[in-house]
């Protein structure tokens, strides 16, 4: 489904639309929010026979993905409704008078949230329900009392055009304004740009490509005003592999391994694209085992055209590259990539900032190292990523322990078991990390917390108590 981009009329009456609902729905009581997070959630079932061979004919992810990815959104939406029932979204911290001056005495403060405004929300094309439309960052804007407008993905336009209508028709049937939530299109750059710069914007959440992010977040910084930049860019996601855990179970951590590489094409913002080992024997096994494990994956199509090219620019990239060895390159199959496996030292990868670019699909560096010193070089070199993952490290070594406070300097989640995709919404997850895998990296885009990115904190020094009870009324 084709459809026409937004014009930049469109885009400012959709701000304003935003701007005008957004003093009432910010006052709306927390059980008319939650309600709203209900009905979409209950739309989005409703309508699941219909949606998701939409999804799987414009994204080719296949319906069982797309049908868990549903209910995952559903419940994103249905746990932000519980948590602002409990007060998560009017935090309050009332601290008395003391008498005296300060420091020993005080006024009475009393500090709340408030909710910034209209969110500009850009979609991510490889979760078409979760991180889209009425995924995470929508639900959580929205459980904040933030209205919303939704730059919707070309990749999935006739799956974004329909969850759309489906909240539409909530917003109606709850007597809600239409500016709570509302929606733009366009495949280039002018309708992104539009809406990042657009005075009503008071902040922006983002998931995708580093390139288009960076020029976004440039954007929100460069307004007269500037305004938060919520990105989620790239991340390589690297995996330890100690030489302790190839021991005890090697085949089948490289048989786990691959599954998480080739799942859903590597089109997963957590996908593993850089595994550190030891230049050993268990080392030359597990990579062995882990080639062995791609090499009969069988990838379905990517997303889209675009996604495709970069995909394949990625790899020629390392294919060509003289510190690179290439361990397995499948070969394609049409619209189908192979996987790919590469090789290289440790000293090159620190060299080199071309090798530690993400390769959005399904591909994977090997990075052999020969002790602890040059894993955690490896690691550093990374900067920042959404996670790391460290098999091995169980035991409460002095190793053990300088490689934890590593990987925990560059990710936002540490793994110490399974495989970083899948990422669980609750209220302890943390999804995000330092640049480049976020530009936020004291926030989180996935669980409970996500919805601070979107609340100010504000300090009511002496406030007069029928305004103290209002907050605790609404």
């Amino acid at each position: 489904m084709m459809l026409t981009d937004s014009t930049a009329a469109q885009v400012r009456a959709a701000c304003a639309a935003a701007a005008t609902a957004a003093p009432v729905y910010a006052h709306l009581p927390v059980s008319q929010r939650a309600a709203l997070l209900r009905a979409l959630a209950d739309a989005l079932l409703a309508a699941r026979a219909a949606l998701v061979p939409l999804a799987d004919r414009e994204t080719h992810l296949g319906t069982a993905r797309l049908n868990g990815e549903l209910d995952r959104t559903v419940f994103q939406l249905r746990g932000f409704a519980i948590q602002i029932e409990a007060g998560a979204a009017q935090p309050l911290l009332d601290e008395p008078a003391v008498a005296g001056t300060p420091p020993q005495g005080r006024p009475r403060l009393t500090r709340i949230a408030m909710p910034v405004g209209p969110v500009a929300m850009f979609a991510a094309s490889n979760f078409p329900f979760a991180f889209s439309v009425l995924g995470g960052d929508t639900a959580s804007a929205l459980a904040a009392g933030c209205p919303v407008v939704v730059k919707a993905h070309p990749g999935h336009p006739g799956l974004s055009r329909a969850v759309f209508d489906l909240a539409a028709a909530c917003l109606a049937e709850l007597m809600l304004p239409e500016g709570v939530l509302q929606l733009v299109q366009g495949a280039g750059i002018d309708v992104g740009v539009a809406l990042v710069r657009d005075p009503d914007i008071e902040a922006v959440a983002f998931t995708g490509s580093l390139r288009g992010g960076q020029a976004l977040w440039r954007e929100a910084n460069a307004r007269p005003r500037p305004i938060p930049f919520y990105g989620e860019l790239g991340s390589v996601n690297p995996v330890v592999a100690l030489p302790a855990a190839l021991q005890a179970d090697g085949p089948t951590l490289a048989a786990t391994l691959a599954a998480s590489i080739t799942l859903g094409c590597g089109q997963f913002c957590t996908s593993p694209g850089v595994v550190i080992v030891r230049d050993d024997e268990p080392g030359q096994d597990f990579v062995r085992q882990l080639a062995e494990g791609l090499a009969a994956a069988t990838p379905h199509a990517m997303l889209h055209a675009g996604i495709r090219a970069g995909f394949n620019a990625g790899v020629a990239r390392l294919h060509g590259h003289a510190a690179v060895k290439t361990l397995l390159a499948a070969p394609a199959g049409g619209d189908t990539p192979g996987a790919h496996l590469f090789a290289t030292d440790a000293a090159s990868f620190i060299a080199d900032e071309a090798l530690r670019e993400e390769v959005f699909g399904p591909a994977c560096l090997v990075v052999t190292v020969k002790d602890l010193d040059e894993t955690l070089a490896v690691l550093a070199a990374v900067q920042g990523s959404l996670t790391v993952t460290l098999w091995g490290a169980d035991a409460g070594t002095a190793d053990n322990r300088r490689l934890a406070a590593a990987a925990q300097r560059i990710a936002g989640r540490v793994l110490f078991g399974g495989v970083p995709t899948g990422v669980a919404v609750t209220a302890a997850q943390q999804h995000g990390g330092p640049w480049p895998s976020s530009t936020q990296p004291f926030t989180t885009s996935v669980g409970h917390a996500a919805m601070e990115r979107f609340l100010r904190p504000v300090a009511l020094q002496d406030a007069p108590g029928w305004l103290i009870d209002a907050r605790g009324q609404a």
